[in-house]
């Protein structure tokens, strides 16, 4: 990770970005030294090759074991460079209309979800971010229930319970729609069990405590009781795992809520 080129390549993995083809349109790398570096990388064993062409031979380069254990550290690095380099130095878990945070999560509309990319639920399984049965998901992040957040309470960390219940409550109105919905947070699957299971949540929650998520959508987070977590934002996603809409900073939760059915279902 001493290696610049090294932190960028393994950044545009993890957004699905496997090709490496894909690789140096994203990254600008020559492709001598792209070479080079996927080599280094497959060599250390924090990547490896996959063959999905044989004329001419071609591979695809995803994460191993290792290389997805370096992703918190991926998610670390860009929450330092938010808060100190783009921001003031403030712990918050919302954000200004014309940070970069915001820039960027409004950019990922018009994008399409990594292949793949699936994330320990409370069902019990690893479930894709998109319903396959639904015309469209409601994906929501938020940082965590059942923390205390300390005095005073960091900014826009507060809530979580609260708009847990009020797409609990609207759950019917979300699947007459034909809309799924999925939260996600980076708790451990124990803890959203826990809180499912006494909220009677109707939905699946995800865990990504991995960073797998933040890491392939580059999500702001902040870091707070002792654990990198996400801000609160609503995604709606398409059956093609189109990304339609973005709503962040997520200030107005019961509005909030409301205003991700009305996208979702139109």
């Amino acid at each position: 990770m001493g290696d610049w080129w090294h932190v960028l390549v393994l950044r545009e993995i993890a957004r699905g970005h496997v090709r490496f083809d894909a690789l140096a349109a994203e990254i600008g790398l020559s492709r001598r030294v792209l070479s080079e570096r996927l080599g280094r990388l497959v060599a250390s064993g924090v990547l490896r090759r996959s063959l999905y062409q044989r004329r001419p031979v071609r591979y695809e380069y995803l994460l191993t074991d290792a290389g997805a254990a370096l992703l918190p550290l991926l998610v670390a690095m860009q929450d330092w460079g938010d808060r100190w380099v783009l921001g003031d130095g403030s712990l918050t878990a919302t954000t200004e209309g014309d940070s970069a945070e915001h820039a960027r999560v409004h950019a990922l509309v018009g994008t399409r979800l990594p292949d793949g990319l699936a994330l320990p639920a409370t069902h019990g399984v690893d479930l894709p971010l998109v319903s396959p049965d639904a015309a469209a998901t409601v994906l929501f992040t938020y940082p965590g229930t059942g923390v205390e957040w300390g005095e005073p309470p960091i900014p826009g960390a507060v809530g979580c319970t609260l708009e847990n219940r009020l797409f609990r409550d609207a759950w019917s109105d979300f699947r007459k729609a034909g809309v799924d919905v999925r939260g996600v947070s980076t708790q451990l699957v124990h803890e959203q069990t826990e809180f499912a299971k006494a909220e009677a949540v109707p939905y699946p929650l995800l865990s990504d405590a991995a960073h797998q998520l933040a890491a392939a959508l580059r999500l702001p987070t902040f870091r707070g009781a002792g654990r990198l977590r996400h801000k609160r934002l609503i995604l709606v996603v398409d059956a093609e795992r189109t990304i339609r809409h973005a709503l962040f900073p997520v200030v107005d939760i019961p509005h909030a809520v409301a205003e991700s059915l009305r996208l979702a279902a139109t």
